[in-house]
């Protein structure tokens, strides 16, 4: 897929470029897979903020994605490929053969009139579902279950795609886009693949009101700030921190320090933890 760009006859377009969306088709979107959702703009049950710089934005129609795959030995046809305002990947309608329709994420490489199917004795190609246990290993997979009928968690953003290097006894072990090497159960699905609209990392938004427009608010830098709002604020002028390292607004030690729980249930399963940035 080809990203777009603008010429600069406005100072919003000048370095913008977004995705061509030539795989698209303009529909509606099927009306019983879809219901709306209100936006909390970062605020919980009493109207306090606890998560910051959300707010505003355009208003979404949720989508309906199939992460299960649960339609078990029953052909479906890809019908169209549509946009999802809540996703950075692309969604596909999928018709199955008992006339049931749902959406699916859009495996790279499907095109409308494709076949796919979910089933233990499917073949390996893309938008098939199977479990890890009937997979060859180095097969690239997305969607990926941890617990076995729960649905796809793992690998679903635009671009993302998994690899399965090993398989011992009831686990196998994937390699996830982040790095981390992780063992799951032999009984989780997982769709073949790698997941569509690669090139969402070229994208350029040209201008803050693009943010604006995904709900996302401006953030400032806590040196900034007075001391009653940020631990590293007030101060003259420039001022440094003023502290040893440099902390959240709430006072934890911030860039750096590992914050995963250290009795997590989960930190048997993962081999190799993930790349640190």
């Amino acid at each position: 897929m080809a990203i777009r760009l603008y010429r600069a006859y406005t100072p919003g377009t000048r370095n913008r470029s977004v995705p061509g969306f030539e795989e698209l088709i303009r529909v509606k979107p099927r009306k019983k897979l879809t219901f709306g959702q209100h936006s909390r703009k970062g605020r919980n049950n009493r109207g306090i903020i606890t998560s910051g710089h959300r707010g505003g934005g355009h208003k979404r129609l949720y989508r309906q994605i199939d992460f299960r795959r649960n339609k078990i030995d029953v052909p479906g046809r890809i019908d169209s490929i549509e946009y999802d305002p809540n996703r950075n990947t692309y969604i596909c309608l999928v018709n199955y053969e008992d006339g049931e329709k749902k959406y699916i994420l859009h495996p790279r490489g499907i095109k409308i009139g494709d076949m796919i199917i979910s089933s233990s004795k499917a073949s390996i190609s893309e938008g098939n579902a199977l479990p890890l246990s009937k997979m060859p290993l180095g097969t690239a997979i997305h969607n990926i279950e941890i617990t076995p009928g729960k649905g796809g968690q793992l690998a679903r953003a635009a671009g993302a795609v998994a690899k399965l290097i090993a398989k011992e006894g009831q686990l196998a072990t994937l390699r996830l886009p982040s790095g981390e090497i992780r063992l799951i159960s032999q009984d989780c699905l997982a769709t073949v693949g790698q997941i569509g609209n690669i090139d969402i990392s070229n994208k350029s938004f040209g201008k803050a009101g693009s943010k604006r427009w995904l709900g996302k608010r401006p953030k400032v830098r806590g040196v900034v700030m007075n001391p009653v709002d940020h631990p590293h604020g007030g101060g003259e002028g420039r001022a440094p921190i003023g502290r040893k390292k440099p902390l959240t607004p709430w006072g934890y030690t911030a860039l750096g320090k590992r914050s995963r729980k250290i009795r997590k249930y989960s930190n048997l399963f993962i081999l190799r933890r993930r790349r640190r940035n």
